[in-house]
């Protein structure tokens, strides 16, 4: 028996959120960036150890009006989305995407997180939180070693950590199968980061 979930994927423009996106649904990755236009919502159906769930996958969830922000965006034409201008309720799970080459990027990505848990509603169950630094393939660039921004959202943000390359699809599917197996049990007694670290083990998770 499966259900439904709903998760946002959230980031500063020019992170690859649609990216990750497209490669997880349609196995493609666009050469050229384009930036996305508006909110866009994605419904597959997703198969996790038997059972079948639908997914409600928001890109760009209920972005508000353009304003500044912590950061300019990658290039420096446009500024980004103020944390506080995103609508972050009625969602099960969070996906955070930052560049593991922009350290601004990972301030956006910090901003979100704070605001997440500021706009939660009273007594709504605690969303998981994945934080997640895309572009592993450009390695030699990042701007601060992995394990130590690793440790600093596992045990000071209390989120999940993980780095992918949308550009070659590393590690796509398994971001979603954890987001999905920890969504799944977060009724559990244990803070969000070690239900996703816990979370780590084989899964079977194909789309439908």
């Amino acid at each position: 028996m499966g259900g439904s979930l709903r998760v946002a994927v959230l980031g500063a423009p020019g992170v690859g959120k649609t990216a990750i996106i497209r490669q997880f649904l349609f196995g493609d990755y666009p050469e050229r960036h384009r930036p996305t236009d508006g909110p866009r919502l994605y419904r597959p159906a997703v198969l996790l150890d038997g059972a079948v769930y639908d997914l409600s996958i928001r890109d760009g969830h209920g972005a508000g009006p353009t304003s500044p922000g912590p950061g300019p965006s990658p290039g420096g034409r446009q500024e980004w989305p103020d944390p506080k201008d995103w609508s972050l309720q009625d969602t099960d799970a969070f996906v955070l995407v930052y560049d593991i080459c922009s350290p601004d990027s990972f301030d956006y990505v910090k901003a979100l997180r704070q605001r997440i848990a500021e706009t939660r509603p009273a007594g709504a169950p605690e969303a998981p939180i994945l934080v997640v630094g895309n572009k592993r393939d450009r390695q030699r660039l990042r701007f601060g070693p992995r394990r130590a921004l690793a440790a600093l959202v596992r045990r000071g943000w209390r989120c999940g950590y993980l780095e992918c390359s949308a550009k070659y699809n590393w590690h796509v599917l398994r971001l979603f199968r954890e987001l999905l197996r920890c969504a799944l049990v977060r009724a559990r007694p244990a803070h969000p980061a070690l239900r996703l670290q816990g979370a780590l083990h084989p899964a079977r998770c194909s789309l439908m």
